[in-house]
């Protein structure tokens, strides 16, 4: 990464950059730089604000400097954009390195805000891969107690399965534009360019973490919904066939997630009326809850009675387990509430069924309306996938 970091003002990172890579294309290492350069962005990000689009293209393009003097009133301003130029070879210094080192910052930028760390659904949900947009995923319904006992010299009896499935919705394609203009390069908008990169990866990065969140809360939207044997279910349960929700637990103290615990813990399969061995790994709360939850969980001890009256006063080790708190600030918004909470577990709950992953590419040269438009060089950033509540048993609601 040091190779990147400049030391001093003798030249500029950019003309920096052309000499490794032209010593680097000299040894036959030219693929290393490249590999190298996007380390050194995915680790700094200040680094990929700091480069100059305008000094890049005039120091990787052949030629680059005149393209960008031909754009100058001074010389009249009548310079073709020659989106060509920025995508032929040439000398070890390709004008294609133009377009890789460019298309290195943005897809950085762009992953690098799409995956927020305040995307905690989204780190916590495993994603899928599937070839289908909607597809039907098989399962063995639990044969339960149903061992007999055999007599003497009797045959053993043929266990039989249950059949069991839940169908996944279809999946979406979302994706953004991001485009390198000539007045971006002329200018030296780079930073602009970089914010918009930013803004892309941010909003498909959330747009995801919404829908995950919606899944999970089963608000806002249906199609996440669990389709278990073709028939959709809402995820939280009153009555039959199963009962999710704890209600009158206002999230105090210990005997709240007591309650949720055994809310849980009442839950039986449905295929042989045996109680699901159900254990939590997560509390989830509002950003209003979050140090009421962590006072519960890391409490150290909890009191029964006052020892008052000659009365006695029991002192015992919090019973609660060390859960995992996760918290959103758009829990209360996705909601309408602050009170709500969860306990169960998501990773068991949610799968993300995805078609592909958030992919970065680069338009090639003179496509659509780039010409029109003065767009130098264009990228695209898009994913499909769709949420979808695997097994909402896992889990339950509690409210005030």
């Amino acid at each position: 990464m040091t190779r990147f970091v400049m030391s001093g003002q003798s030249m500029t990172r950019e003309k920096k950059m052309r000499r490794d890579l032209e010593a680097r294309a000299r040894d036959g290492e030219q693929d290393q730089f490249f590999d190298e350069l996007l380390e050194a962005l995915q680790e700094d990000r200040q680094l990929r604000h700091r480069i100059s689009f305008r000094r890049l293209l005039e120091e990787m393009v052949e030629g680059g400097r005149e393209i960008v003097d031909s754009w100058d009133p001074q010389f009249g301003g009548s310079g073709a954009l020659r989106i060509d130029n920025l995508m032929e070879s040439g000398s070890a210094v390709t004008s294609a390195a133009f377009a890789t080192i460019t298309g290195q910052v943005i897809y950085t930028e762009v992953m690098d805000r799409a995956q927020d760390e305040a995307f905690v659904f989204t780190d916590i949900v495993p994603n899928v891969p599937t070839k289908f947009s909607g597809e039907v995923i098989p399962g063995i319904g639990r044969m339960g107690d149903v061992a007999e006992e055999i007599p003497e010299g009797k045959p053993y009896p043929r266990a039989g399965l249950n059949e069991d499935w839940i169908r996944t919705p279809m999946t979406r394609k979302r994706g953004l534009m991001i485009d390198l203009t000539r007045e971006a390069v002329f200018f030296d908008r780079t930073n602009n360019l970089m914010e918009s990169a930013g803004e892309v990866g941010h909003w498909l990065g959330l747009n995801k973490e919404l829908r995950l969140i919606d899944a999970f809360i089963d608000e806002n939207a249906t199609a996440h919904r669990y389709n278990w044997r073709d028939t959709v279910y809402a995820s939280y349960q009153t009555t039959t066939p199963w009962d999710n929700v704890t209600a009158s637990a206002a999230l105090v103290d210990w005997t709240d997630i007591d309650e949720a615990e055994q809310t849980l813990a009442a839950i039986v399969d449905p295929n042989t009326g045996q109680p699901i061995v159900n254990t939590p790994k997560d509390l989830v709360v509002t950003r209003q809850r979050l140090y009421a939850a962590k006072r519960i969980v890391s409490a150290t001890e909890v009191r029964f009675g006052d020892g008052s009256s000659s009365t006695s006063q029991t002192i015992g080790r919090n019973p609660i387990a060390n859960y995992r708190i996760v918290s959103s600030q758009l829990l209360a918004s996705r909601m309408a509430t602050d009170t709500t909470w969860y306990l169960g577990d998501i990773a068991r709950m949610l799968r993300y069924m995805e078609n592909f992953p958030l992919i970065v590419e680069q338009a090639p040269a003179n496509t659509g309306d780039m010409w029109e438009r003065d767009i130098a060089m264009s990228w695209k950033a898009g994913e499909r996938g769709a949420a979808v509540v695997k097994e909402p048993r896992v889990t339950t609601k509690c409210t005030e």
